[in-house]
């Protein structure tokens, strides 16, 4: 089996699974966010350890994962914003682990526990902020009072992979000209424009059926995806490079792993839902 067709099966399973839990009903919505949290930030700390820092996994997916739930209570509004404050003291719990580790890189342990909750949970912890008390596209299965709507993030998953293709498509048949060899040698401008033109079309394409904001809403959308997701991108394979990885993992044939798929999130959904919340 080639790659095109592997990656095109894997694919499919991959906007299946996504695209399929995000609109079936809110509480498959919240699973898909845990999925990819819990896989990004797993294979984030193996990453780190086979440099010989020893983050704290357990104690730092935890984290990542309770940052993820109250966010998801406090968009629903069953808990107050305050309820965050709870991370204080469980940030200070981490420090005082670390005393009794014994590890000869103590801190450097700790700004790798600490950065993966930085670099995935929190962009992932923006999900339900963008669905939960909000109306529009209406989700498969719903539940009774709980206003709920996932089209804002369903149409960034939708441009992403957009972006995907295009980019795909054609840098790997006319790509000539490379957009940062340094850290990405198969990246190329082209690449980057045929990701863009696609992305813009499936903007405009979808734009009334997505609603959230306009069909210039979308397309501005459409520019912020291409750009910040190519940067996205970019950062995961310079954190590849610095620890001698091909692939952040193996579990998606085809794609690497979870940090593979889902890099371009963290960096691009953050300033989407920005300019949405300040001008959708």
């Amino acid at each position: 089996m080639n790659n095109l067709v592997r990656r095109t099966i894997t694919g499919a399973f991959i906007v299946i699974f996504v695209l399929g839990g995000l609109w079936l009903h809110p509480v498959t919505f919240f699973i898909v966010g845990a999925v990819i949290l819990a896989g990004t930030q797993k294979e984030y700390y193996t990453m780190v350890r086979s440099t010989g820092i020893k983050p704290q996994v357990i104690t730092g997916i935890i984290t990542g994962f309770l940052v993820y739930f109250i966010s998801t209570l406090v968009a629903i509004r069953l808990i107050p914003r305050e309820s965050y404050l709870v991370m204080v003291p469980i940030m200070s719990i981490i420090m005082v682990v670390e005393i009794y580790r014994k590890n000869e890189k103590p801190f450097d342990s700790l700004a790798h526990t600490f950065f993966s909750i930085l670099y995935t949970a929190i962009p992932v912890s923006m999900f339900p902020y963008s669905a939960f008390g909000r109306t529009g596209l209406q989700p498969l299965f719903s539940i009774n009072n709980l206003e709920f709507s996932p089209g804002m993030l369903i149409g960034f998953f939708l441009l992403l992979w957009a972006n995907d293709t295009g980019a795909y498509l054609v840098g790997s048949a006319i790509g000539k000209h490379r957009l940062m060899e340094r850290i990405s040698p198969k990246k190329s401008w082209e690449g980057f424009f045929g990701g863009l033109a696609l992305t813009l079309i499936v903007s405009w394409l979808l734009s009334d059926f997505l609603g959230v904001v306009d069909v210039k809403g979308w397309i501005f959308i459409a520019l912020i995806v291409t750009i910040a997701g190519t940067f996205g991108d970019l950062i995961e394979s310079m954190l590849k490079r610095s620890v001698g990885f091909k692939d952040s993992g193996s579990i998606m044939p085809g794609h690497g792993g979870f940090l593979d798929r889902f890099d371009s999130v963290v960096i691009a959904f953050p300033l989407v839902y920005l300019y949405i919340a300040l001008f959708g």
